[in-house]
């Protein structure tokens, strides 16, 4: 069997190659709902692949790069942020679907990574802190407040229905003891 020569695997990137990636990260915060920035330095491959199941299962593309790439993709979408306070090597977890899903699922994975930290995201198209995106993992995702908003609607309907056949029992109860009666 025929190998490449191993030096071939970590040839650089061409500026090509380099900007093809920093497109495909603008074009992703761009189309976001949420944007979450995070260090995924000292990670093991393993726990990168759990954490990179779990995205996909959400519906969230995660996109490791070098803070070069994350700084001019944010200068591409209008915000000057300085990438060299992110200590580490920053991975973008891009949401399309849902505000919440991305922040809920690297401060979960987070918690029990501590080698992962998180720098901060963007929502609304505006940059956020650490402390904001911690603050956003609290809240319930779409699909848990659609299933509230289902459970409060039906609750009338379910109190109404008990009512009736409550009545419908008493009725059965009363028709019953008429029956024995009788008999």
């Amino acid at each position: 069997m025929w190998f490449l020569p191993h030096f071939f695997y970590f040839m650089a990137k061409t500026k090509q190659q380099k900007e093809q990636s920093i497109t495909s990260i603008t074009e992703g915060m761009k189309s976001a709902k949420a944007v979450v920035i995070a260090n995924f330095q000292g990670l093991k491959v393993s726990e990168m692949e759990e954490l990179r199941a779990k995205c996909r299962e959400n519906n969230i593309t995660c996109v490791a790069s070098k803070k070069t790439f994350v700084k001019k993709a944010l200068a591409d979408v209008g915000m000057d942020i300085d990438t060299k306070q992110f200590d580490g090597a920053p991975a973008v977890f891009i949401g399309l679907e849902d505000e919440v899903a991305p922040a809920q699922i690297v401060a979960n994975f987070a918690k029990d990574h501590k080698m992962m930290t998180i720098f901060g995201g963007i929502l609304e198209g505006q940059f956020i802190s650490e402390a904001k995106v911690t603050e956003l993992s609290k809240l319930p995702s779409k699909q848990q407040l659609l299933g509230q908003l289902v459970g409060t609607l039906n609750a009338p309907i379910s109190g109404f229905v008990n009512v009736l056949a409550g009545n419908l029992r008493g009725l059965v109860t009363v028709l019953s003891a008429i029956k024995e009666q009788k008999a």
